[in-house]
């Protein structure tokens, strides 16, 4: 495969493996993109030296894009966790931690 197949093989399994992890994304559409890609380089590469198996057939090849998605959800998680224990838990530049203090403030007088 060539250099623009596995930039849109890497978007197209960050965009999906995103949809399957659960919880608040904090990250943008640009370092979703940039995290496919890696994870589905990081996944080939990784099959090729866990289980000696050749996953990169061809683009519309099912294994080629099991194998991508399955690295780009590993490389998105362990994002997920690593930049979670930075900000505390919460999601960053968000403004969910202004509307719970506020409401707390509220409904305490009561």
């Amino acid at each position: 495969m060539g250099i623009i197949a596995w930039i849109v093989l890497g978007v197209g399994a960050g965009l999906l493996a995103n949809m399957l992890i659960p919880g608040r994304r904090s990250q943008g559409l640009l370092i979703t993109c940039v995290i496919g890609v890696a994870g589905a380089l990081l996944g080939g590469w990784l099959a090729t030296k866990l289980f000696h198996v050749v996953t990169l057939r061809g683009f519309f090849n099912i294994s080629t894009w099991l194998t991508a998605i399955v690295g780009a959800a590993i490389l998105l998680a362990v994002y997920h966790l690593v930049t979670s224990r930075g900000s505390g838990g919460r999601a960053r530049g968000g403004r969910s931690g202004r509307s719970g203090r506020g409401r707390s403030r509220r409904w305490a007088h009561r």
